[in-house]
């Protein structure tokens, strides 16, 4: 049952959305404006940001919406940002980390890590890492990760996990979407484990939604695409948004993840969906902890 018309009043608490300037994190943003509560737009471009931020006052009048610096694929970065919110807010209801990028061609970051896996995963397990004391002192406090249909292809490629022999953009996107997910089943197991049961994580996937993620597609493809199959198996960013939403302020367990429940997960109503066996593989899971812990110099739970 789609729950999103029904999901909770959230005045009083407090969200951080990464990504928050477009697609899935401004929907995010924009329907947790409406429900009162008040949102952090965790972003890159702080010109987006504020564009975007008008648009939901627009909306919105009321909202309470601030606008924070951060870019998931810089280490110091995030750790700015975590400060930065730190010394303002003691609380934190819901961690959405929902910034991402889709299949660029290779790149190394300043961290002299591979784009995807930083900016989708590195780069949120540290800011979960550097947010989480004050997320376990809220009470029903929630951390809520973005994965992909894309996770069902991945592996973890620990031999290679920057793709420096070998790259290819849908083969590293896939590995990024699929750390994610463990991310989010072990950070479960792990609060579990530590007793914090006023804490818990959760899991969203999108489906197939028609945000900018796409760029870096090729414009003929992208075109095609968009004119011939894209109807039957896409939907907007609107749709796609209600996954997280019910991840993150719905009626959810830890460890629970929720995705469109039409054909193949591609749109459809939000409700439970499962990872592969991968993804639910706890020695794949400690391992890939373990090595996020090295990389990004934060041990953590």
């Amino acid at each position: 049952m789609d729950q999103t018309h029904i999901l909770p009043e959230q005045k009083g608490r407090i969200f951080i959305v990464t990504g928050a300037n477009t697609g899935l994190g401004y929907e995010n943003s924009l329907s947790l404006a409406k429900k009162g509560a008040k949102v952090i737009m965790a972003c890159r471009s702080l010109e987006k940001a504020n564009a975007a931020k008008e648009n939901i006052k627009k909306e919105v009048p009321k909202a309470d919406v601030e606008v924070m610096e951060i870019d998931l694929s810089s280490l110091d970065s995030v750790r700015n940002f975590a400060k930065a919110y730190q010394s303002k807010y003691d609380r934190l209801d819901v961690l959405i980390n929902n910034a991402g990028v889709m299949m660029p061609p290779y790149t190394k970051t300043k961290d002299g890590y591979e784009l995807q896996i930083e900016a989708n995963f590195l780069g949120h397990f540290l800011l979960t890492g550097l947010l989480l004391n004050t997320i376990l002192k809220t009470p029903n406090s929630r951390i809520v990760n973005l994965s992909s249909i894309a996770h069902k292809n991945g592996k973890i490629n620990f031999d290679d996990l920057q793709s420096e022999k070998n790259y290819s953009a849908s083969a590293a996107y896939g590995q990024s979407k699929l750390a994610c997910l463990l991310f989010a089943f072990e950070l479960q197991r792990r609060l579990e484990k530590a007793g914090h049961d006023q804490t818990i994580s959760t899991a969203a996937h999108p489906g197939i939604a028609t945000t900018e993620l796409a760029r870096h597609m090729p414009k003929i493809v992208y075109a095609i695409l968009k004119y011939t199959v894209a109807p039957l198996l896409t939907h907007a960013p609107k749709e796609g948004a209600k996954p997280t939403m019910v991840a993150a302020i719905g009626d959810a367990a830890g460890g629970d993840y929720f995705g469109p429940t039409g054909f193949n997960e591609f749109k459809g109503k939000p409700g439970k969906v499962s990872g592969t066996a991968l993804a639910n593989d706890e020695d794949v899971a400690k391992r890939l902890w373990e090595v996020a812990e090295e990389l990004v110099g934060m041990k953590y739970l």
